[in-house]
């Protein structure tokens, strides 16, 4: 089977690779986590004008419908940067649920300002009593006439810090543990009686909780129901956090190979030891695994299998990205965990994307249901 790029996908891979080497390395990414929204509002608008943000949308919204393989390569490349722009979260989940579902009049508002790097759209959608990919939506839409009225409370929502606006999930009826009754509604972050809490992932990212205190929402912003809507991403949103890390289980084994070939004990390079050299070998075979179950899932992409796929690729690399992660921090000792290295930025990276929003069972669960 053929896997060569075709020449769109070079010149995004060059384009993502370029954004990288320009403005990316280890002081710059740590300057980055450490801005009040975990990332670079400058680069952030820098994306927009590259058209990195616009490209998973449609053509006629204004983007370059992106199909899985594009998709993939570009996050692959981001992943061996290590960048923290939140692309996945408000670009392929929000971005384009957004643009999927929001009525004309409101998409025309705020899509082509997205699109350019000007504002970000989050989705609020997990809550304190669920479980990563069963969440349990107790936040309440209540109608009142042409408006409806949110009560509840959105316990992690990634990339919040600092957006322009919301997708908040919330229940008309129905039991909590089901997405039954449940809709989805655009709320502007200035709304009244909305507020936002941030506070730092295990990664360094920001993530706010969302407090929605009789928030009145016209009739306008709701978007669609849940369940609909979150098919609408799902898939494309688990492929990319799965081929960004696999561009960070990448970087992480090529600084771990130079390392291992500079450093020197007992009169010896590390790399000349042959039980470093056949762990080493293990995770290479591992990371060939990934990216084997990456090219499956990309195969399969607009068929019946492609869902199953993704979920299948998830499950495996979720695990099988942490361990390797454990593995390239104990061949540096106890430098491997610490800000000074780049490995250690990279296995906090892995040990969030391996969580959320769904742990390895979840995915696997979700694999095994898909038949």
């Amino acid at each position: 089977m053929n896997f060569d790029l075709s020449e769109d996908e070079e010149m995004l891979k060059a384009l993502a690779e370029r954004f990288v080497s320009d403005h990316y390395d280890l002081e710059t990414r740590r300057g980055f986590l450490a801005e009040a929204h975990g990332f670079s509002e400058s680069n952030w608008n820098l994306l927009g004008e590259l058209g990195l943000i616009a490209a998973p949308f449609d053509e006629d919204q204004g983007g370059m419908s992106l199909d899985a393989t594009g998709i993939a390569v570009v996050f692959e490349a981001l992943g061996r940067g290590l960048v923290v722009e939140p692309l996945i979260e408000n670009v392929l989940v929000a971005g384009r649920l957004f643009a999927a579902t929001a009525k004309p009049e409101l998409r025309d508002e705020w899509l082509p300002s997205l699109l350019a790097g000007e504002r970000r759209i989050a989705f609020a959608h997990a809550e304190f009593d669920g479980r990563p990919g069963r969440p349990r939506i107790e936040t309440s839409a209540r109608i009142e006439g042409a408006r409806t009225i949110l009560n509840g409370e959105k316990a992690c929502v990634p990339a919040g810090s600092g957006a322009d606006a919301y997708i908040v999930s919330a229940r008309t009826g129905g039991d909590a543990s089901t997405l039954d009754q449940v809709a989805l509604y655009f709320v502007p972050a200035d709304a009244e009686g909305l507020s936002a809490r941030a506070w730092r992932l295990a990664d360094g990212n920001c993530a706010v909780t969302l407090s929605i205190d009789d928030v009145a929402i016209e009739d306008g912003n709701t978007l669609c129901d849940a369940g609909g809507g979150i098919a609408l991403i799902d898939d494309l949103a688990s492929l990319a956090r799965s081929a960004e890390a696999l561009g960070i289980m990448e970087r992480m084994f090529e600084e771990t190979a130079i390392y291992l070939r500079t450093r020197e004990q007992f009169g010896a390079k590390l790399s000349s030891l042959q039980a470093l050299q056949h762990r080493m070998v293990a995770q290479y075979a591992v990371i060939e695994q990934c990216r084997g179950l990456l090219h499956k899932a990309l195969v399969s992409f607009d068929t019946p299998e492609f869902g199953k796929s993704v979920q299948g690729l998830r499950a495996f690399i979720s695990p099988a990205s942490v361990e390797l992660g454990h593995e390239m921090i104990q061949f540096h000792g106890g430098m491997g965990v610490t800000d000074e290295l780049i490995i250690g930025h990279a296995h906090k990276r892995l040990l969030v994307l391996s969580r959320w929003p769904d742990d390895p069972l979840g995915a696997l669960d979700r694999y095994a249901q898909n038949g």
